[in-house]
């Protein structure tokens, strides 16, 4: 008797697939995360993200949805505010969180990229959280472009975004 041929499901595949891109720390080869599509809007202000995907983020949940965002503050905004944001999901429910790097333009982790605030450059949304895949690109692009401060994931705060939006870098 033959043995039944067992194929393994499109979940499985994408499991497989997100676990074998989480062993890279910072993705510098680029972060492989679906573009948004022409009507796709960011969940917390409603600009269309696909005009922008020099600032592109994006959170991709274990699930396989998505939410794209115009940039990294508004992504911030976001994860740090799931409740009012996606209620009734956390951030154990994503899988990858992803940044575009300003010098590369590709995605990379946002866990492991770094961001240079109060420079002289602007996204779509005012001042901006600048992603940079490396420390050093962060150093050149804090002395480049007059930054205040550069910051890790886990050192940004609500109050961090808000003073953005008034454009205070303390």
């Amino acid at each position: 008797m033959k043995p039944a041929s067992v194929r393994p499901s499109g979940a499985i595949w994408l499991a497989l697939a997100l676990w074998l891109l989480s062993l890279s720390p910072a993705w510098s080869e680029g972060l492989a995360l679906p573009a948004p599509g022409p009507k796709d809007t960011c969940p917390v202000c409603g600009m269309f993200v696909s005009l922008y995907p020099d600032w592109l983020a994006t959170a991709l949940y274990k699930d396989g949805h998505m939410h794209h965002f115009d940039g990294p503050k508004d992504l911030f905004k976001y994860l740090l505010d799931l409740n009012k944001y996606a209620p009734g999901h956390s951030q154990a429910d994503i899988a990858t969180i992803g940044v575009t790097d300003y010098y590369g333009v590709t995605k990379i982790d946002a866990r492991a990229a770094w961001y240079v605030i109060g420079s002289d450059v602007l996204g779509p949304m005012g001042h901006e959280l600048v992603p940079l895949a490396t420390e050093a690109e962060a150093q050149d692009f804090l002395r480049d472009h007059k930054g205040k401060r550069i910051l890790h994931f886990d050192n940004v705060t609500p109050t961090l975004l808000e003073n953005l939006d008034h454009g205070k870098f303390e």
